[in-house]
């Protein structure tokens, strides 16, 4: 098998949120709960939750783009958040929390800037698209407790979810049936 490997990191608040979407789709080869754009080297789960760190809760998956093409992975990030939130998503609250695409080359760049412009003029939103688009910094996977969070706890996973308003906020902006 001769596949060819890619990242792409995401950030979209909780990363436990952001694992399932793209999971197991033919031609994702892993999504990593991790932590990326911030200044702390090695950081903990605590530091983030603190929020000093400066790093966003995202994920990194690993994928073929031969079979799953980038812009497939960005048509299905931007129905997981609210774009126009810059204090967090949902009730995960602080810079953590924020969302943005972290590209890897220039090709990533351009297909991201050009993915934000189609949502800011589809007039979906009322408010302005507060997502940044930045350049893929070091990322640090996060502890095996968060990795795969949805499989290992389904039950704290579904209760954490159920009362974030994520599933509520997709439903009526996305019209998107729940992850």
């Amino acid at each position: 098998m001769n596949e060819k490997k890619e990242f792409a990191t995401f950030a979209g608040g909780c990363f436990w949120c952001m694992v399932k979407p793209f999971d197991e789709l033919p031609g994702i080869i892993d999504v990593v709960s991790g932590y990326s754009g911030g200044h702390l080297e090695n950081p903990t789960y605590q530091d983030i939750k603190a929020g000093n760190s400066g790093h966003y809760e995202a994920v990194q998956i690993t994928f073929d783009p031969a079979l799953f093409p980038y812009e497939r992975l960005l048509e299905l990030y931007w129905p997981q958040i609210d774009p126009t939130d810059d204090g967090g998503q949902f009730h995960d609250r602080g810079d953590q929390y924020r969302t943005a695409i972290f590209y890897h080359n220039d090709h990533q760049k351009q297909l991201a800037e050009n993915s934000k412009k189609e949502i800011e003029e589809s007039g979906r939103f009322k408010n302005p698209i507060v997502t940044k688009i930045l350049p893929a910094s070091t990322f640090y996977q996060a502890e095996e407790y968060h990795q795969k969070f949805y499989k290992k706890n389904p039950d704290e996973y579904k209760q954490d979810r159920a009362k974030s308003g994520r599933d509520e906020f997709i439903e009526s902006h996305w019209d998107n049936p729940k992850a």
